[in-house]
């Protein structure tokens, strides 16, 4: 009988060395923008209704709490989609709660507060105005005029029983001057949550800690730290989304914004997806509000209804995730599945346990691979094993300049 090992034990965690106190002050939370911003990218399908609604219910089972329908004042399709959405919320009973994005204008804002009354639930008006020197110079704006847009837009939501969350977009590269007064502005208005945006993908995790720590401080001085909620909403523009996000979380804010597979303008969103896998390998997560056994079909019906093509070495979801023809990392799996201990097969050369998500290691035959790869192969696949035909086999791949597939190997044994 095989002896299993506690193979938690025979990892030695380097991210835990150093760390004196709980990693996250609080849950997380989760703002899912995959039907809104994700959809804004150049490259991708606006998914039918149905599929959007489908894309609801992973997100629910999952534990996003909150889901962006949309930007109802883009025109008719985008408010009949939304209003759809919220009633098929409430029809099915999902634990998922809604916001919708808006420009500081009253066009952008009166079909939320419409939508929102003939339904009869509450959807969170996230009203956002571009806030750094920039963009208005670009724009031909000037602080007052945001002032007056972020007063009026604030104003309009509150007095008409919404929430709203006030959206400075570019946040990480607006001056502390009009951020100051903004932030005031909406917040003397009745806003309850401040989004600080990081739209062209500028930050860094200095820069994000300074804006946070500069944005607490306009909190205190108004006494209103307690009451405030914080998001982030970031891109990927330096590959640094996901990092940030994680920070993020780790440094206080209360909810983070994300795409499944990243999607989104330019380079892409915070990834929703592997948010969410880190914070449950960082055992951040309770499996009672999150079930992540659907986390890969997640990913894999982001990318059909988009259109968006999941890359091979894509983290969870990619179809190299947990699939190698190198030699002796292939010999390692190979032995670890000969213990019995599937958990140790999973780990001895990857981080993410491929089975809790309905993956598996999977052996192939390429120019890199041992022998082992060969027998492990043809075993799986039913064939005998026999010294000739794994010689035959394994000199063949060795003269290939890529992984053989199962037509070449057939081929090969055929022969």
């Amino acid at each position: 009988m095989a002896t299993h090992a506690n193979t938690a034990a025979l990892i030695y965690d380097w991210n835990e060395k150093e760390r004196t106190g709980p990693l996250l002050r609080r849950a997380p939370r989760f703002v899912d923008e995959s039907i809104r911003d994700g959809i804004q990218s150049p490259s991708v399908r606006d998914p039918s209704i149905e599929q959007k609604m489908q894309l609801v219910r992973l997100m629910d089972r999952m534990g996003v709490q909150t889901v962006n329908l949309g930007l109802p004042g883009a025109g008719k399709r985008a408010q009949e989609d939304v209003e759809r959405l919220l009633r098929f919320i409430v029809e099915e009973k999902l634990r998922i709660t809604t916001n919708c994005a808006a420009r500081t204008i009253a066009s952008d804002i009166t079909p939320i507060i419409e939508i929102s009354q003939r339904v009869g639930v509450p959807i969170e008006v996230m009203t956002f105005i571009g806030s750094s020197p920039i963009r208005s110079y670009a724009e031909g704006w000037d602080n007052e005029r945001l002032k007056k847009h972020t007063l009026e837009a604030v104003k309009l939501g509150v007095e008409n029983g919404l929430p709203v969350g006030f959206v400075t977009e570019d946040t990480t590269r607006s001056h502390p001057k009009t951020l100051d007064v903004l932030f005031r502005t909406a917040i003397d208005a009745g806003a309850g949550r401040l989004v600080l945006c990081d739209t062209c993908g500028h930050a860094t995790p200095d820069g994000l800690r300074s804006l946070l720590n500069f944005t607490r401080g306009v909190l205190r001085s108004m006494d209103m730290e307690d009451q405030i909620e914080l998001d982030w909403h970031g891109h990927n523009d330096r590959g640094l989304a996901l990092a940030l996000g994680l920070f993020a979380f780790e440094w206080g804010f209360d909810r983070v914004h994300g795409c499944g597979l990243g999607i989104g303008e330019r380079v892409g969103n915070t990834s929703m997806d592997l948010l969410l896998l880190n914070l449950y390998l960082l055992g951040q997560l309770d499996p009672r509000r999150h079930d992540l056994s659907c986390l890969v079909e997640y990913v894999e019906a982001v990318s059909e209804y988009t259109g968006v093509p999941i890359h091979p070495s894509y983290p969870l979801a990619g179809r190299d995730a947990f699939r190698t023809a190198t030699g002796v990392h292939a010999a390692a799996i190979i032995k670890a599945e000969k213990t019995g201990d599937h958990e140790l097969a999973d780990r001895v050369y990857s981080s993410v346990p491929a089975r809790v998500f309905g993956r598996k290691q999977e052996i192939e035959i390429g120019h890199y691979s041992g022998r082992s790869n060969v027998l492990y192969w043809l075993r799986a696949h039913g064939y005998e094993a026999t010294d000739e035909l794994v010689d035959r086999v394994f000199n063949f791949a060795k003269l290939q300049n890529h992984t053989l597939t199962t037509d070449e190997v057939k081929a090969v044994i055929g022969a």
